[in-house]
């Protein structure tokens, strides 16, 4: 995972030793940062072969023949976008970068084409009533109406499985064993599944204090089991590990726009007017990487929210962070969004 941190090379570094530095590393891309590891450039066998045969020496620095407009992608962006990219402009490797220009990975293209198993476990909370979805619900748990010709909780299992997550745990408490029936102990799609059954509903967070002692001390991925997504679980998990969290939220942007003119006041005297402002704001979408630590923090049959945990963290002086999603997103608490996923789904999966 953190191979391309070996193929980092500073502005002075020679073409000698950039040479060395990809042939020892076979990434075939060596990625050219400042001191504080912001992208300037990359550089491979081809742009020295080129810069030789211009001017330069092998004691010259490696910035005078880097490529300084390499192709790039955020760290936000899928893997299919990437491969897509990486296809288009016939590239073996494609820096990842922040909002900010600091280089935060590599995809390669056998990367991006080689499912990689992923041990982490993941969590899935599907023991609501979805009340606000009745009739539907009056026989049938949310997370398995179906949403096109499978429900939805499949949907999201089959993009974990896709990405190569292979461990998960389901929490039931609403007609479990319509849960059970359909997906048993995950064998028929060569997975393990274990359910957590909550005899009373303990909140978003409390089903972790019923997880058994012997679940993979990893991060663990943790989310709610009525959302469509094609949300990169993979990239949420690298970020959360690459910064070091003890707990990430996945959150998305939204935006607002207010109808009439805001007026701003003080002491009855107006202070500014805004016409028809957009506010921004970050909401969250019931998608959580938590730490072995966080994890292990919650009681068994103590009723506890999610947020409610993530303050506690905060208090405690635990690193716990934001993850923006781009990708879609669909949380189906309503009608109106249940009709939106039937209306969606064919062009998503």
């Amino acid at each position: 995972m953190n191979q391309w941190k070996d193929v980092i090379l500073r502005p002075e570094t020679t073409i000698r030793e950039a040479m060395q530095t990809i042939n020892k590393a076979a990434l075939r891309i060596a990625l050219v940062c400042d001191a504080e590891d912001k992208l300037l450039g990359t550089v491979t066998d081809g742009d020295i072969r080129r810069g030789l045969l211009s001017q330069w020496s092998m004691q010259d620095a490696v910035i005078e023949v880097m490529n300084k407009t390499p192709i790039v992608v955020k760290e936000s962006s899928s893997i299919q976008h990437r491969k897509k990219t990486m296809e288009s402009h016939s590239l073996l490797s494609l820096p990842i970068i922040d909002d900010e220009g600091y280089i935060v990975g590599l995809e390669t293209l056998s990367q991006s084409v080689k499912i990689t198993k992923v041990d982490n476990p993941v969590f899935i909370m599907a023991g609501g009533f979805g009340t606000r979805l009745r009739p539907l619900t009056d026989t049938c748990p949310k997370p398995m109406l179906n949403v096109g010709k499978k429900p939805m909780l499949a949907h999201l299992i089959d993009r974990f499985i896709e990405l190569g997550f292979y461990n998960f745990y389901i929490s039931t408490h609403y007609i479990p064993e319509k849960i059970h029936d359909y997906f048993g102990d995950g064998s028929k799609w060569n997975v393990n599944i274990t359910y957590i059954h909550e005899e009373c509903p303990l909140g978003t967070g409390g089903a972790l204090g019923l997880l058994p002692q012997d679940i993979p001390k990893l991060p663990l991925i943790m989310m709610n089991g009525d959302v469509l997504t094609k949300l990169d679980f993979k990239q949420l998990l690298n970020y959360h590990q690459s910064h070091n969290l003890d707990a990430t939220m996945c959150v998305r942007e939204v935006e607002h726009t207010v109808s009439f003119g805001v007026v701003e006041s003080k002491d009855g005297l107006i202070t500014n007017m805004v016409e028809k402002p957009t506010y921004r704001y970050h909401i969250n979408t019931g998608i959580y990487v938590l730490s072995p630590e966080c994890v292990g923090s919650v009681e068994r049959n103590v009723k506890l929210d999610l947020p409610t945990l993530l303050e506690k963290r905060i208090k405690n002086n635990e690193k716990v962070g934001i993850y923006r999603n781009y990708e879609y997103w669909l949380d189906i608490g309503q009608m109106a969004d249940y009709h939106k996923a039937q209306q969606d789904i064919e062009g998503l999966f």
